[in-house]
């Protein structure tokens, strides 16, 4: 399983996989961090594509195509905004990742890389996300093998920091 899941401290919108996941808002018409990154990289036609997608709920993700991005495919999933973690923010964060694999089973995706979902400007504790992460990817690459690669893109030392140490310390 170890070797089906890989962390690298780079920049999501650079990897060429299946699908890159994007941490979006409920618009999916584009913001900060990662989501504004993504947009930029793949172009304007992205942004036209989401629009006729009416937006998406917490929890849950839609697919939209690439376009100029290396990625065939984006997954939009949009995470919980941390409010104290009496808000059910735990299994909304939870049910990105199912909702994302959901998505990837439906359209035969093998390869995916996610970002750190809910931990810019959504304030979600990192050793938390992180685990909760770790928890949903090992758990649905025990379930199936149909997902040949999963990619944690961590953009800055923090994060990637934050992943090697409980993949490291975590036995799943």
């Amino acid at each position: 399983m170890i070797e089906r899941i890989e962390i690298l401290k780079t920049d999501i919108t650079t990897l060429d996989v299946d699908a890159i996941v994007n941490a979006a808002n409920s618009s999916l018409l584009g913001g900060g961090g990662v989501d504004g990154a993504i947009h930029r990289a793949a172009g304007p036609e992205l942004m036209i594509e989401c629009h006729k997608l009416g937006g998406c709920m917490t929890g849950q993700a839609k697919l939209t195509s690439g376009y100029r991005l290396p990625a065939k495919y984006v997954i939009h999933t949009v995470g919980p905004v941390w409010h104290g973690g009496e808000h059910a923010e735990r299994e909304l964060l939870a049910s990105c990742y199912h909702s994302c694999f959901a998505v990837a089973h439906e359209h035969n995706l093998k390869t995916l890389a996610f970002p750190a979902i809910s931990c810019g400007i959504y304030h979600f504790p990192l050793h938390l996300a992180v685990e909760i992460a770790m928890r949903e990817t090992h758990a649905e690459l025990t379930r199936s093998d149909a997902i040949h690669k999963v990619i944690f893109a961590c953009f800055g030392e923090e994060i990637y920091t934050a992943y090697q140490r409980l993949n490291n310390a975590t036995p799943y």
